[in-house]
């Protein structure tokens, strides 16, 4: 049987996700010696701007069961409206160069969130190269050199998205929900950067489903453990400040178990060659509130 391996993948939406959950996180991952890999939103936090979200079905029941409102704090909740957005990576550079310095991996995340989340599917071809082109330019201005991966917002893809990212001559993605490291089909094209799922739940999706709590989440992971690759994502207001406590037993556990953290870099340099092509599509999964990208 192989060992299992664990892939952490790090999602920061939010300008205090940034300020104050990845600290946190580089901390408690030097602290077990694992490398990750960290994809930052760089442009404006306009987390506030979700309250448009409440008319959509289940969402204000996900956001209550999740804890989110306690996890992201009423600063980020108000980002974008009443207060003003910042532009995250123009406003805190130095957390994206303390994160590479550390030895972790560093892509894009998106410009806007909230705007690519829930408007990707409208937006004509030239507004999703110009979301991604300005993350990019930033990223670049920060760190000295382009960035060779990238991780949509919510799992939100499009065709156009896809096009757009193999322009970029990206190295690999994380932009989807599957079982294991694939070339995307979508809309009939097949497309060239490889694609690296999540494959487990995410924290905010399991929290107050089947009786899940912070204290039984762990043993909900653990099960979830198999053979082999397994792509974990984590945020920074959960894992990183809200739920860090609950995140260190979790990486106390996996390395009592012999886990092997591994990068986005390693896995894809493992499967680049041999990944098949696969169908992606836009579907509903438990714990979430909109579709996301999910591998067929």
């Amino acid at each position: 049987m192989s060992q299992p391996i664990i892939a952490l993948k790090v999602d920061i939406d939010t300008f205090v996700g940034t300020r104050d959950g990845v600290p946190n996180l580089l901390a408690i991952l030097e602290r077990f010696s694992i490398k990750a890999t960290f994809y930052f939103s760089m442009g404006p936090d306009n987390t506030g701007k979700t309250i448009r979200r409440i008319f959509r079905p289940g969402f204000l029941k996900k956001q209550l069961r999740s804890g989110a409102p306690s996890a992201f704090g009423l600063r980020t909740l108000l980002s974008g409206t009443l207060i003003p957005a910042p532009v995250i990576a123009a406003k805190l550079p130095d957390i994206l160069r303390k994160t590479e310095a550390a030895g972790h991996e560093v892509g894009i995340h998106c410009w806007d969130h909230v705007k690519w989340h829930d408007y990707l599917p409208w937006f004509p071809k030239p507004v999703t190269a110009m979301e991604l082109g300005k993350a990019s330019a930033l990223f670049q201005e920060v760190l000295g050199h382009r960035a060779l991966t990238t991780a949509a917002p919510g799992w939100t893809v499009t065709a156009d998205s896809l096009e757009v990212q193999d322009a970029m001559q990206l190295s690999y993605c994380s932009d989807c929900r599957g079982s294991h490291p694939f070339y995307p089909v979508m809309d009939g094209r097949t497309f060239r950067t490889l694609q690296i799922p999540t494959t487990w739940p995410t924290m905010d999706e399991l929290l107050g489903s089947n009786g899940i709590t912070p204290e039984t989440i762990n043993d909900h992971y653990l099960s979830l453990l198999t053979p082999g690759l397994n792509v974990h994502t984590i945020h920074t207001e959960y894992e990183g400040m809200a739920m860090l406590q609950v995140f260190t037993d979790l990486l106390t556990r996996l390395t009592a178990r012999g886990v092997r953290f591994v990068t986005f870099a390693e896995v894809a340099e493992e499967f680049a060659s041999s990944a098949p092509a696969a169908p992606l599509a836009m579907a509903e999964i438990p714990g979430r509130a909109m579709p996301v990208a999910i591998q067929g």
